[in-house]
């Protein structure tokens, strides 16, 4: 009798499963953007496609997606608050957007069971309902890419686990493929002093999959395994330039070194002057910079400025120093001579830190040593102006 009860159980659970493969005919495909011309797109957008024969509908699911009109929208984005949520929009308004801003799109159709379609579209609509499709946003943890690729992780058969990039590289060694491809120097520059040493880790396998590009890598890894890819195809491929801005920085910085080097020997007393105002600017401004890390640091939800070693040069107590110049003379002394020490020892460690810095900060660093030591050692100059 056991027997017969566990043999119709089987067949009721057969009959089920073979319901649920008939019931829909769902086609679902990896959407992967190229990188755009701003810096928010710079590194390009994954999204899933689903098509429902049975419904005839034809759904891109975007996780990238967030509210301008959000009360207090710019500080929440500062503050890594901001709500980013999943959304829908038909495929057609979806390609025709990206192909007027002349980004190419490759679809990678996945060959999956019924099943596992039927359950990453219940997923998906589960995550649409209420404020289940909200999330805070994490550019290299969590992310529309990570999302998605979790998503498939926890509802097909897929591994990730063929190595993507060479041994030892970074989070920070990727963004650049991007950032120099797209000759964006100063939004590298930014990236550098803004995020911590955190990015500065090895990238896992499964980790490497944070950007677009190496999402559709992976899939197409693994396919080489298992038939994971039914088929592939690309829309609209535009020819990409390759930038040659990339040291615009360290030359900028440079310039404005000789040029400090110039005014701080010269014995005109304007040059000196101007030597003198210059340095005050400098010494301020190091010391915005050094509050802004401490700021994104503590003040916010950003994984990725924490541990921020350019508080070694950008140093926060500059700005109480400036009350100093015209104060205390040997405390004025005592302060400069110890910050002009510590600029000189990150620039003996430069490259031994745990933090990759930007090259083109050592010329300012450089710079911002000329302006510590006329502090440092000479006795009259804050007295003459």
């Amino acid at each position: 009798m056991r027997k017969v009860l566990f043999l119709l159980f089987i067949s009721i659970a057969q009959i089920s499963v073979s319901q649920i493969d008939t019931t829909k005919k769902l086609q679902i495909s990896l959407i992967t953007c190229s990188p755009g011309d701003e810096l928010y797109s710079i590194f390009g957008h994954t999204a899933i496609r689903i098509i429902d024969s049975t419904n005839y509908s034809d759904i891109i699911y975007n996780y990238g997606t967030f509210d301008f009109d959000d009360p207090n929208f710019l500080l929440k984005f500062t503050r890594g608050k901001l709500d980013y949520f999943l959304s829908t929009d038909e495929a057609n308004h979806f390609f025709a957007a990206y192909q007027n801003e002349n980004r190419s799109i490759t679809e990678q159709i996945l060959q999956l069971t019924n099943f596992e379609k039927n359950n990453i579209q219940q997923a998906l609509i589960k995550n649409l309902a209420g404020n289940n499709k909200f999330y805070k946003y994490d550019f290299l943890f969590d992310n529309c890419t990570t999302r998605i690729r979790d998503l498939l992780k926890k509802n097909t058969s897929i591994s990730y686990s063929k190595k993507l990039v060479k041994d030892r590289t970074t989070f920070r060694n990727m963004l650049y493929t991007y950032l120099d491809a797209g000759g964006m120097c100063w939004s590298k520059l930014g990236i550098d002093i803004l995020l911590g040493s955190k990015i500065d880790k090895n990238v896992t396998i499964e980790q490497s999959s944070f950007l677009p590009d190496y999402l559709m890598l992976a899939i197409d890894s693994f396919n080489l395994q298992k038939n994971f890819v039914a088929n592939k195809k690309s829309y609209l491929i535009p020819v990409v330039a390759t930038s040659q801005r990339e040291y615009i920085p360290l030359m900028v910085f440079s310039v404005l070194f000789l040029v400090m080097i110039f005014l701080s020997i010269s014995k005109n007393k304007i040059l000196q002057k101007i030597f003198y105002f210059l340095s005050i600017f400098l010494i301020f401004i190091t010391g915005i910079f050094g509050c802004v890390l401490i700021f994104m640091w503590f003040g916010t939800d950003h994984k990725s400025c924490g541990n921020n070693y350019n508080l070694l040069w950008a140093l926060p107590t500059n700005l109480f120093a400036l009350f100093l110049i015209n104060g205390n003379q040997i405390n004025s002394n005592k302060y400069f001579k110890t910050v002009f020490l510590i600029s000189f020892i990150l620039l003996i460690f430069w490259f031994f830190l745990p933090q990759q810095f930007n090259i083109s900060l050592i010329p300012l660093v450089l710079t911002m040593m000329l302006c510590y030591r006329k502090f440092a050692f000479n006795k009259t100059m804050s007295n003459n102006f």
